[in-house]
């Protein structure tokens, strides 16, 4: 993930029946499929935050110590991220979804040691080895609106220029969103839900693709969640027990989003402390949506600035996951969805 400077401002609310929804929403949310409070709640309720753990661990230290498409372990046939791609395949397959991969030819960076650790990437070379690295799609048809997409995404490589686990960045996102497929793979929105887990530590990042695609296809795309470095704080808050989520947005369109966010984590007490800031430019994969003019788009990150001291380093490992943190910030994700996807 890379990071833009933000500043906090001032909201102009729309509200209907207590949350912010726009015009599409609440028409969809005037039919028969329209959610109930206790039936978002009863959907919350199934994120299980020791599958997400399962998962972080699987995919950050035991059977894979990284995800990236530089790294093939001895014995293997598949390099790392490969093999992570598989792995989420097969949840989801198991589940009921059909998997679409969409291959994107990608490059490793490289690395420069007169940087600080964090920043530690630069630019391939033009003779450097070519890739194919895959974002991975998986969605919830919509049945009475199934044109109106809203996109719910993570990365999920880990670092090319290091040997970092990526556990925090992004291994957790990673889980939550994989989780949210799982409690609703067998729910039937209103709207169509769009699950993305695409790569962004190689270059370039393959969530430019997804978003120019989309844009090339007309898809209408109404709201994007990002989902990266979910949970992640300071070592201070995370010793003092803080339950953190931040909501980054780019445009007023992202801004709904940003307090919709707020609502439902008040309505359903779920318990973050829970804020807005907006960016000063388009930034993560989030903006990659932001820039092909999918203006609606946020992402949910446990701190900003970003509190991880082993962001982009070898120590950036699963143990130092808050995961109930992590799975607080997917249920009020999952909410928000489903209050956009239901028009309450």
């Amino acid at each position: 993930m890379r990071r833009t400077r933000v500043h906090a401002m001032g909201v102009l609310l729309v509200l209907a029946a207590g949350l912010l929804v726009p015009a599409w929403a609440r028409q969809a949310g005037s039919d028969n499929l329209a959610l109930s409070d206790a039936a978002i709640r009863r959907l919350i309720r199934r994120v299980d935050s020791e599958r997400m753990s399962k998962h972080l661990f699987h995919l950050a230290k035991d059977p894979l110590p990284y995800r990236k498409l530089n790294l093939t372990l001895p014995g293997h046939e598949k390099n790392t991220l490969h093999e992570a791609d598989d792995y989420l395949a097969g949840h989801l397959e198991s589940w009921g979804y059909r998997v679409e991969r969409e291959g994107v030819q990608v490059q490793a960076f490289r690395r420069d040691t007169t940087k600080p650790k964090h920043a530690q990437y630069s630019p391939p070379k033009p003779e450097d080895p070519w890739y194919t690295a895959y974002n991975l799609y998986a969605e919830r048809k919509g049945r009475s609106q199934p044109e109106k997409i809203i996109l719910v995404l993570a990365h999920k490589d880990s670092q090319s220029w290091i040997d970092s686990p990526g556990a925090n960045d992004n291994a957790i996102g990673t889980a939550g969103v994989l989780e949210m497929a799982r409690v609703l793979a067998e729910h039937t929105p209103a709207c169509t839900i769009r699950f993305l887990w695409c790569n962004e530590e190689h270059t370039p990042w393959t969530s430019r693709t997804a978003a120019q695609k989309a844009k090339e296809r007309g898809d209408e795309i109404v709201a994007v969640f990002n989902l990266d470095g979910i949970g992640v704080k300071t070592d201070e808050d995370t010793a003092a027990g803080k339950k953190t989520n931040v909501t980054a947005y780019t445009k007023p369109a992202g801004q709904r989003l940003a307090e919709l966010m707020a609502e439902v984590n008040t309505r359903y007490a779920i318990g973050l402390e829970q804020r807005m800031v907006q960016r000063s430019r388009p930034g993560d994969d989030d903006g990659s949506f932001v820039q092909a003019g999918y203006e609606a788009a946020v992402i949910n990150i446990g701190s900003w600035p970003y509190g991880d001291p082993q962001y982009h380093t070898e120590g950036d490992i699963p143990e130092r996951c808050d995961v109930p943190n992590a799975a607080l910030t997917v249920q009020a994700t999952l909410a928000a969805v489903l209050t956009l996807a239901h028009g309450l």
